[in-house]
């Protein structure tokens, strides 16, 4: 047991709202982009949270959140006509990746969000903490 679950359940939960922030900045990035390692045009990648169930807390349902997978969106990106693009087809169709970058900030806003109140719990929980360590020193 932790001397403050809020703060390390908060913790996961800032954790979890980085990475999530990192796969919106990697999909805005690759908005672009029509061809991967494997020859493939990019399609989106989206995160999968889960509870952390933290058994030392006794009740086993306190414990914050994991990331547990990353997914790609199998939604198909559309098909513009580039016919001079390297990888159009013999039509001249060119298929882009299935990132809608408003949808991107939209999520990234909520992440950003998520994260604040991450941290907000976080500072509350230290700060109530440091009260109770105060009241124990009798200062």
């Amino acid at each position: 047991m932790t001397l403050m679950p809020g703060v390390s359940i908060s913790a996961s939960g800032l954790d979890a709202e980085s990475r999530r922030m990192e796969i919106i900045a990697n999909n805005v990035a690759n908005a672009q982009t029509t061809r991967g390692p494997d020859g493939k045009v990019f399609q989106r990648k989206d995160v999968v949270f889960s509870q952390r169930l933290d058994t030392a807390l006794g009740d086993g349902e306190l414990g914050g959140v994991d990331i547990v997978d990353v997914v790609a969106d199998p939604t198909p990106g559309r098909q513009v006509y580039r016919p001079g693009h390297p990888d159009a087809d013999e039509n001249g169709m060119l298929e882009m990746p299935n990132v809608n970058p408003v949808a991107e900030m939209v999520d990234m806003m909520s992440a950003s969000r998520a994260f604040e109140a991450n941290l907000s719990a976080m500072k509350t929980s230290r700060t109530m903490a440091s009260k109770a360590l105060g009241i124990l020193s009798g200062k």
